[in-house]
């Protein structure tokens, strides 16, 4: 093996994940289920694939996956202006080599050369080393970009550009490697349409919202608040977003976001308490920017049934 190659298979130790769940993690019936699945989908040899909208827990439960395989992990975040080169590798800076030949005292003779130095990128590393490959927001990535996916979840070969010198060209992927994808729906903004034949080749296993066990969980372990007061903020937050208000639909980030303020200030979680309301007012509110300029009218509505629902799941029991 040339020196060039050996550069080729050195793996920083900055670029490796080794997952484990934080302190408190919501592993409830709801999310031992989802993990169960995605487990049974892996082991058969499948990618799999959570989608769902913003909130709904898909890099979380993506993560919580990985560290179930119990192997160091690689982690690509989609962005629109990658290229293929950004998930399998390309040509990166120069290499310099200079030979000083003093043989003869009296003659010196000098080569020097540069040239191109090849690094791995992410994907080709956990495919050569077995790691597990979590891809987020993949969607936001180019299609054109992607395609280098196709072959290595078919075929188990990772094609590499021709200019990759001193190894083959191809690259059979390890048996240990095992790839998670997340997305958001495909109307939203930045999101690319998914060529049929990615799709095609994992396991989609569709989030929406998490349940309200799950969600009292997650509120309570986040915020360190009280799991009566989570449970009331949850119901708040679960009973808005059942309203047809043509907005945002808020998720667990919402109710996680009030119990945090309510208890850093010392705010009783108490429709009464006019401070709690006002901060439900402006978390809740967020939904209503999505239709660009907010009327005065529509303000007043929001807030009377913030109010209302308020009453409801945080009022005097």
């Amino acid at each position: 093996m040339t020196t060039n190659v050996a550069a080729m298979s050195e793996v920083r130790p900055s670029q490796i994940l080794s997952l484990k769940p934080r302190t408190g993690f919501a592993n409830t019936p709801f999310v031992q289920e989802v993990m169960g699945r995605g487990l049974a989908y892996i082991r058969a040899g499948f990618a799999v694939h959570f989608c769902g909208p913003s909130g709904s827990g898909k890099t979380t439960l993506a993560m919580h996956l990985a560290n179930q395989m119990e192997q160091p992990m690689m982690l690509i975040t989609g962005d629109d202006q990658f290229g293929s080169s950004d998930l399998v590798g390309g040509q990166f800076g120069y290499r310099r080599r200079k030979v000083v030949d003093n043989f003869v005292h009296s003659v010196l003779k000098t080569e020097e050369d540069m040239s191109q130095r090849w690094a791995d990128s992410r994907l080709t590393i956990a495919c050569r080393e077995g790691f597990t490959l979590v891809y987020d927001e993949f969607t936001r990535s180019r299609p054109e970009a992607n395609n280098v996916l196709l072959s290595v979840l078919e075929e188990k070969l990772l094609v590499l550009p021709t200019m990759r010198t001193g190894s083959s060209n191809y690259l059979k992927v390890h048996p240990s490697f095992a790839a998670i994808f997340t997305s958001n729906p495909e109307d939203y903004a930045g999101v690319h349409k998914t060529q049929d034949a990615l799709r095609d080749r994992m396991i989609t296993i569709y989030l929406d919202y998490f349940d309200r066990d799950t969600e009292t969980t997650i509120t309570t372990n986040r915020a360190e608040i009280e799991p009566e007061e989570a449970v009331r903020i949850v119901d708040l937050v679960r009973a808005f977003r059942e309203h047809d208000t043509g907005e945002l639909k808020p998720t667990v980030r919402a109710a996680i976001m009030i119990a945090k303020v309510v208890r850093q200030e010392g705010i009783p979680v108490s429709a009464a308490d006019a401070r709690f309301l006002q901060i439900c007012f402006d978390v809740l509110g967020g939904g209503l920017l999505r239709g660009g300029n907010v009327s005065t009218p529509d303000r007043l509505k929001h807030k009377r049934l913030i109010a209302r629902l308020a009453q409801e799941n945080c009022g005097l029991r």
